[in-house]
């Protein structure tokens, strides 16, 4: 398996389990396990549920991954998938109205 095959993937951590382990929920709805990985052990990055993370997983096993990053603030990736969808709204609304 090369380096750079993995999925990288936002989610938000639902509850805590001994040695650093986390039930995570992926935007999709899919939950998985998780584990925090070696940088974030190391600086002490701590995190609790509620907390948006970043996740990669392997293609082997969707069921389980690896802590990546912790945000401070939710990603905005969501932000953008709302304005994108109010701006085909109003595109519709405006082709009606002619």
């Amino acid at each position: 398996m090369a380096k750079d095959d993995h999925l990288e993937l936002n989610g938000v951590v639902r509850e805590c389990f001994p040695n650093t382990t986390f039930r995570v929920e992926l935007e999709n709805g899919h939950e998985l396990l998780a584990y925090l990985a070696g940088k974030l052990r190391k600086h002490y990055i701590r995190v609790l549920p509620g907390d948006h993370v970043r996740i990669q997983i392997s293609p082997y096993d969707l069921s389980r991954g690896r802590i990546i990053r912790r945000f401070t603030k939710p990603p905005k990736v969501e932000e953008t998938v709302v304005e994108e969808e109010s701006a085909e709204a109003s595109e519709s609304s405006e082709s009606t109205d002619s």
